[in-house]
């Protein structure tokens, strides 16, 4: 369990290691959310990489790619056509 004071401007630091273990930076973005009266902080990053994820879920194969061979086809083909 870790601890962080709450300043006079409502700020608070987040422990060193619970920032490597949430793979914080400077500049990122937390989200803070209620669940069953428990409170979560997230990395936005990481929800937003979930949600794309989901989002683009079975889209590689929808097209045609069913390898990781048949996407680098695809992109070498491109090259081609760009370079021409």
């Amino acid at each position: 369990m870790e601890v962080a004071r709450i300043t006079s401007k409502g700020q608070i630091t987040i422990p060193r290691d619970i920032r490597v273990k949430m793979d914080l930076k400077k500049g990122d973005k937390i989200l803070f959310f209620e669940e069953n009266g428990k409170y979560f902080l997230k990395n936005s990053a990481s929800i937003a990489l979930k949600n794309i994820q989901e989002t683009m879920k079975g889209e590689a194969e929808r097209v045609g790619f069913n390898t990781p061979e048949d996407v680098v086809k695809y992109i070498k083909s491109r090259r081609k056509l760009r370079n021409n």
